[in-house]
């Protein structure tokens, strides 16, 4: 991992010349393959800083609640221009509105991933509507009907 590392980063010196962002494609890692604290922060030191200055923006896509709170914990160590640059992003639709999808290669594990999330966040959302004490029966088989249409 850390020769992965160093590679990026000396091939990232040799590219960049203005702004860039980094795109982290989470949500298929488990949690034994992610990396430690003391790995990141080994890392974020070893980035020069002109790399630090001209990164416009890291975007995390399907962050878990295990790297959110890694970096919740690390924001006082790591300087506020930087933390300000981490965004957070659910889906590759969101991510879509970001940057241009057909600039980055998207693993078939991830979008899988997103079919899936999407899937469940619509299933929770129709569970939810269609169990809603206060609405009628009526309102109820208007809400499947409009479900079952494509």
């Amino acid at each position: 991992m850390e020769n992965l590392f160093l590679y990026v980063i000396s091939t990232l010196e040799l590219m960049v010349a203005e702004d860039y962002m980094i795109v982290y494609l989470n949500g298929a890692t488990p949690r034994r393959k992610m990396p430690g604290l003391g790995w990141m922060k080994k890392c974020y030191q070893m980035i020069d800083r002109r790399l630090r200055k001209n990164l416009k923006s890291f975007i995390i896509v399907h962050p878990s609640w295990f790297i959110r709170t890694i970096l919740a914990v690390t924001r006082p160590f790591i300087s506020s221009k930087f933390s300000s640059k981490i965004k957070y992003v659910s889906s590759l639709s969101e991510l879509s509105g970001l940057i241009p999808m057909d600039c980055i290669h998207i693993p078939e594990s991830i979008i899988k991933l997103d079919e899936d999330l999407r899937e469940a966040s619509e299933a929770a959302k129709t569970s939810c509507l269609y169990n809603d004490p206060e609405m009628s029966s009526m309102e109820k088989d208007i809400n499947l009907k409009l479900k079952e249409k494509p």
